[in-house]
C-alpha cells in the first residue's frame, strides 16, 4: 500500500512520534493506522493514543441537572460560528430540559417526541433553516438517581460531563465533574477496565518491555508494573486529582463513591469533511 504524505501526518498528531517514524510505522503495518501506532508504542516511540481520536465537529456539549434527573447532550452543527449562536443554545437547553422530562430510551424515540407541539425532528429541521447551518442530534443520556447528580462544561461546550455520586456537597460533585473532564478516565476503578482493552495495553507492554532489551525472565514483573501505573491513569479512584496533586481522586471522595459517569467530547469520532478550497476555486473557473 502507498504511504502518502497525509497518513504520515495524520499518525504524527496522534502519536507525536517523528516523520520518518511515523512512515516506516505505516510501511511496516500496511498503512494500518491502529496497528502503526501500536508498533510506534512497542517501539518506545509514542504513547498510547486517546481514545476519544481527533475532534472534527462543531457544535456544542450542554448539560442539565434538576433535582435528581440530569442529562447530558451533544448537538451538532457545521461551523462554530453557528454553535456560538444564542438560537443554537437556546435549542440545545431546550431539548436537554424536554429529555429530563421524557426520559426517551433512544434518539428515535427522542425525535419522534412532542415538544411544543411538534416533534423533536421538526423542531430541528426548522431550526437549520433559520440558523443557515445543517444541524443534528447526535447523542445523549439522562440519569435518574436516589443520590447526587453534578455536572460540568468545559470551554463553552468542547467538553461535558455529567456524574453520579452517592452523596457529597455540591463542591466536590463539581470537582469531581472537572477531574474526569481534565484526565478523561476510562473506567471508576479496576473493576471497570474492560478486559480486552487491558490485555491489549498488556501485550503492547511485553512487546515494548523486549523491545527495550530486558531479559524475558523478568518482564512479567515489569509489565505488572507498568500495567499499575497504567490503572492509575485509566481508573478515575486512582487518579491525581487535579487541584491538590498530593490526593488522589479517592483521598477527596472520602466515604462518597462515584456511581457512574459520561464525558463527552464535542465531535469525538466524526471524520470533518476536509476542504481543498484551491481547488474548489480551479474547479469553478473551468
Amino acid at each position: 500500500m502507498a504511504i502518502t504524505a497525509t497518513m504520515v501526518k495524520d499518525l504524527r498528531e496522534k502519536t507525536g512520534a517523528g516523520m520518518m517514524d511515523c512512515k516506516k510505522a505505516l510501511t511496516a503495518t500496511d498503512g494500518d493506522m491502529a496497528k502503526a501506532i501500536d508498533y510506534l508504542r512497542e517501539k518506545g516511540i509514542a504513547k498510547a493514543e486517546k481514545k476519544a481520536g481527533r475532534i472534527a465537529a462543531e457544535g456544542a456539549v450542554a448539560a442539565y441537572v434538576s433535582g435528581n434527573v440530569g442529562v447530558l447532550l451533544e448537538i451538532n452543527c457545521e461551523t462554530d460560528f453557528a454553535a456560538g449562536n444564542e438560537q443554537f443554545r437556546a435549542l440545545e437547553q431546550k431539548i436537554a430540559e424536554h429529555i429530563a422530562k421524557t426520559a426517551p430510551k433512544d434518539l428515535d424515540e427522542l425525535n419522534d417526541s412532542e415538544l411544543e407541539g411538534k416533534t423533536v425532528a421538526a423542531t430541528i429541521t426548522e431550526a437549520t433553516a433559520t440558523i443557515g447551518e445543517k444541524i443534528s442530534l447526535r447523542r445523549f443520556v439522562r440519569y435518574e438517581t436516589d443520590g447526587k447528580l453534578a455536572s460540568y462544561i468545559h470551554m463553552g461546550g468542547k467538553i461535558g460531563v455529567l456524574v453520579e455520586l452517592t452523596g457529597g456537597d455540591e463542591q466536590l460533585g463539581k470537582d469531581v465533574a472537572m477531574q474526569i473532564a481534565a484526565a478523561s478516565p476510562s473506567a471508576i476503578d479496576r473493576s471497570g477496565v474492560a478486559a480486552e482493552d487491558l490485555e491489549h495495553e498488556r501485550e503492547v507492554l511485553r512487546k515494548q518491555a523486549l523491545e527495550e532489551g530486558k531479559p524475558e525472565k523478568i518482564v512479567e514483573k515489569m509489565v505488572d508494573g507498568r500495567i499499575n501505573k497504567y490503572y492509575k491513569e485509566v481508573c478515575l479512584v486512582e487518579q491525581i486529582f487535579v487541584k491538590d496533586s498530593e490526593k488522589t481522586v479517592k483521598d477527596v471522595l472520602g466515604d462518597v463513591e462515584v456511581k457512574r459517569f459520561e464525558r463527552y467530547q464535542l465531535g469525538e469520532g466524526i471524520e470533518k469533511k476536509q476542504e481543498d478550497f484551491a481547488a474548489e476555486v480551479a474547479a469553478q473557473i473551468k
